[in-house]
């Protein structure tokens, strides 16, 4: 017995974009308009297609059903199959798949978490790096990314293995596409897909790392690759997700109505990749500093000339998950503020460029931003 979609608001969610660029994908070319709100498509052999302009319809979910049926007639699929694929017709699909523990293609709770939690956190790195690769960020200071972030939706999970599906956004492609070879230079490419695009370049990148760490040259691969979107954020998210799973595979699939030269591509990754990702996140954190960095501590020594206005200060504060010595040099104001903290052993907050030098943590440019503030009043790190 095959099922059928009956539920109304999961109709309502497929949207004529979707239903049109399908269509388009499968063969059904446009022939003229049916009404004032929808449009015939014709296939050398198979049914006419009339798929609205507008889901504002009274019965829209209704056409979208009978078209659901029609479509899944024809290919031969089931139409649970068919409507996933709807639903990511017109939005990039990153799928991160990871071999089940299980034979019915289940995994224990705590991997399931961590495979979600973590394929989120893979994927702001990406958006991060869309538009200014560097090899560290703080992932929450990044306004534009975590917007994005709010838009992706959460997928149903599909059988064979486990599969996490994250329903990206991306705008539609308002003109026709007359050589399929051609691509949208990246520079071209609206911020959203250039997020996904920048996603599976950098885990390809990730990938040939890797493999780079047999000849020795590992580490000088993982910087190069920074340019394509390969960062400690990135590194660190990958290696978790490899943690749980005994095998990991993650892919994008482009939106049908904004079509790359390919349908899919897909990075796999191994168990032992985790260790490698992981020192090439600890190697990045190392060597680069940390722009805009709050960190949150005590004054621990104060050093002043006489004839200086500026000062400097040590901190302990944490990095990390660590409690470190922070070097840091403050201008008259602010030193003012850390004699005082240090005098009545008040915590600070304070903001700056982090530094990793040798084994020394230097906060370049540093600004006090509060004095007395409790840790639990407000969360600095991300």
């Amino acid at each position: 017995m095959k099922a059928q979609i009956v539920d109304q608001q999961a109709l309502r969610a497929i949207t004529p974009a979707a239903l049109a660029a399908y269509a388009r994908g499968e063969g059904w070319a446009h022939i003229e308009a049916y009404g004032r709100h929808s449009d015939v498509y014709a296939h050398p052999k198979r049914p006419e297609l009339v798929i609205p302009r507008t889901e504002s319809l009274a019965d829209y979910p209704r056409v979208v059903a009978e078209l659901i049926g029609i479509l899944a007639e024809t290919s031969g699929r089931d139409e649970l199959a068919l409507y996933r694929d709807l639903i990511g017709a017109d939005r990039d699909v990153v799928r991160v798949r990871a071999r089940a523990s299980a034979d019915d293609g289940s995994v224990s709770l705590a991997a399931g978490v961590g495979l979600v939690e973590n394929a989120r956190e893979m994927l702001l790195a990406a958006a991060c790096a869309a538009t200014n690769p560097q090899p560290l960020y703080r992932a929450g200071a990044n306004k534009e990314a975590n917007e994005y972030l709010q838009q992706v939706r959460l997928g149903q999970t599909e059988h064979g293995s486990f599969v996490v599906r994250l329903l990206a956004p991306v705008p539609p492609l308002l003109q026709p596409v007359l050589d399929a070879s051609w691509t949208t230079p990246f520079d071209q490419e609206p911020y959203e897909r250039k997020v996904t695009r920048r996603l599976i370049e950098a885990l390809e990148a990730c990938c040939g790392a890797t493999e780079q760490t047999m000849t020795g040259t590992g580490m000088a691969a993982f910087e190069r690759a920074v340019k394509v979107g390969v960062s400690a954020n990135l590194c660190e998210a990958v290696a978790r997700l490899v943690a749980c799973a005994d095998g990991l595979e993650i892919g994008v699939t482009w939106a049908r109505t904004r079509p790359g030269t390919e349908a899919y591509r897909r990075v796999r990754f191994s168990s032992s990749d985790a260790a490698i990702l992981s020192e090439a996140a600890r190697t990045f954190r190392a060597r680069h500093s940390r722009p805009d960095m709050e960190l949150f501590g005590t004054v621990f020594q104060l050093k002043r000339d006489q004839d200086e206005a500026e000062g400097l200060v040590t901190l302990k504060a944490l990095v990390d998950g660590k409690i470190q010595s922070v070097k840091a040099t403050l201008d008259q104001a602010n030193y003012r503020q850390a004699v005082q903290a240090h005098d009545q052993q008040l915590p600070v907050l304070v903001r700056g460029d982090l530094e990793r030098i040798g084994q020394r943590w230097r906060l370049n440019g540093a600004e006090l931003l509060n004095v007395g503030m409790a840790e639990d009043e407000d969360n600095p790190t991300d």
